[in-house]
């Protein structure tokens, strides 16, 4: 018989040993993985039909249930056998005793935990005042051959958690609520996009240009058609096609790819909401957020109620409106650094050095900048903050401000100390779009950049069709859940992180 793969030797004796009962089971006529389980009921469903009828104090009968779940607790007390099952729901007791089941009773020695087990039976409520199903049968439905983690309450090892992501589930109630939130939360994004008139669409992972953000990307090979595609980087160019297409409010939410660094903040994959629309600008898309973001916390199914949201040791409030500051302004008061005075290179770089920066390798002005933001200014903006008119060198898609031609229209919010969003006023003069790509391409070949923004010419062809005035936003849901479910790291969000490799 096959092993598992880095068993410890006590691993491998418990497998056998329930090896052993799956085949005793199976020679006693019971298939340990039948194929349907008919429930009546949730483990919730369960509960709560039963505290309804306490509550009709009626004469009847206790209502009966079938109800099933993973074995998570048992308690074997002679005569009587105690078991916890977890569903999707929640957590419910059983009673199986001997007298009910007769001789159906001594096959629950094969039971285990972690098996999953099906239970009929009435409702009622022990001694303890616990709502139990008092098993009338009972039905074995996965025998499982893995013993559960030591500490199946509460899977501490926080690199198994990751690998094994099922055990921490089963083994961690806040794990499933974290998990239980973030779907919900982008429920609730989808029914305000949908309620403002935006059309969900889906544009191409594959694409022939990492285009649409400042990225290194993953590369792959199309061998029908035998050439190299790159995972996108970003879903705004193919958005802002269907711009030029007569679309006027699009949205989507999906997976982008970065090959780059991992860390508490940063997944090589991770998800993304963006959204376009139509003869709107920067400012209509930061009322959009703050209204957007306000809402979810609200909203019944994240289970917040509330703008104030607990995060690490503060109280984070995403009432709207929230501060707007202009970055040149946040950086005066951050480190007394005025970038409009420090607009080439080599003044800036040696700005940083002397305020003790690290900086490694050749780095554009932008970049440059960009570190200074990331350790100065980002650390202290916990609460939810707009900051505003960017340098055109760091957002060669935003639209430049009519009355400062070196700024453009574009925001980022942050909160927790971290970026959650990124917007522009939308780049629509095809001409001044394809002079800033050949920019950054200028840069890619001076210094050798892979994330300096590529040149998508189908895209600007797309664009000289014309395209509307817009407002686009781009969020990190990921890292909107770490803030709304009180999650430090990103990996803690992600269900599936990327993790090094096992030594």
């Amino acid at each position: 018989m096959p092993q598992v793969p880095d068993a410890s030797a006590l691993q491998v004796e418990l497998r056998q040993q329930r090896l052993a009962k799956l085949q005793r089971l199976r020679a006693l006529g019971i298939d340990p993985y039948p194929a349907h389980f008919h429930r009546s009921h949730t483990n919730a469903e369960a509960a709560a039909l039963f505290r309804a009828y306490e509550a009709k104090a009626a004469g009847d009968g206790a209502p009966e249930v079938q109800v099933a779940g993973r074995v998570t607790a048992l308690r074997r007390m002679g005569k009587a056998t105690f078991v916890d099952l977890l569903d999707g729901s929640g957590q419910l007791q059983a009673l199986l005793r001997q007298d009910r089941l007769a001789e159906r009773y001594e096959v629950l020695k094969e039971l285990d935990l972690g098996d999953f087990l099906g239970v009929a039976g009435p409702l009622f409520r022990t001694r303890t005042s616990e709502i139990t199903v008092e098993a009338a049968g009972y039905t074995f439905l996965s025998k499982a051959l893995q013993p559960p983690p030591e500490k199946w309450h509460g899977l501490a090892d926080v690199e198994k958690r990751y690998r094994q992501r099922y055990l921490d589930l089963v083994a961690n109630p806040e794990a499933r609520h974290t998990f239980r939130v973030r779907s919900q939360v982008v429920s609730s994004i989808r029914r305000f996009l949908d309620g403002r008139g935006f059309l969900e669409v889906e544009t191409p992972i594959l694409q022939e240009v990492a285009a649409g953000a400042l990225a290194n990307p993953f590369g792959t090979h199309l061998e029908a058609l035998h050439k190299d595609l790159y995972l996108r980087i970003a879903t705004e160019l193919p958005l802002k096609r269907l711009l030029v297409g007569g679309f006027d409010k699009v949205y989507e939410l999906g997976r982008v790819f970065r090959n780059e660094g991992v860390d508490t903040r940063h997944n090589p994959e991770f998800t993304t909401l963006e959204t376009y629309e139509a003869y709107a600008d920067y400012h209509d898309v930061m009322n959009m957020l703050e209204e957007m973001v306000s809402t979810v916390c609200q909203s019944r199914e994240s289970g917040l109620g509330t703008t104030k949201v607990p995060y690490q040791a503060h109280i984070l409030d995403f009432t709207p409106p929230w501060p707007r500051v202009p970055l040149r302004e946040a950086l005066i008061k951050a480190c007394d650094t005025d970038f409009e005075r420090f607009r080439d290179v080599e003044a800036l770089r040696s700005r940083m050095v002397g305020l003790g920066v690290s900086m490694e390798g050749r780095l554009s002005w932008g970049q440059l900048l960009d570190k200074l933001v990331s350790a100065f200014v980002e650390p202290t903006l916990v609460q939810p903050t707009f900051l505003l008119d960017y340098p055109v060198e760091v957002s060669p898609l935003a639209k430049h401000k009519p009355d400062e031609p070196g700024l453009v229209e574009r925001f980022e919010a942050f909160a927790g100390g971290m970026e959650i969003a990124n917007a522009f006023s939308e780049l629509n003069d095809p001409l001044d779009q394809r002079q800033r790509f050949e920019q950054q391409e200028a840069l890619r070949a001076a210094l050798g950049e892979e994330a300096a923004e590529r040149t998508d010419y189908d895209f600007l062809l797309a664009m000289e069709h014309g395209m509307p005035p817009a407002g686009g936003l781009g969020v990190g849901v990921d890292r909107l859940v770490m803030l709304l479910t009180n999650n430090p790291s990103i990996r803690e969000v992600i269900l599936f992180p990327q993790l090094k490799a096992k030594m």
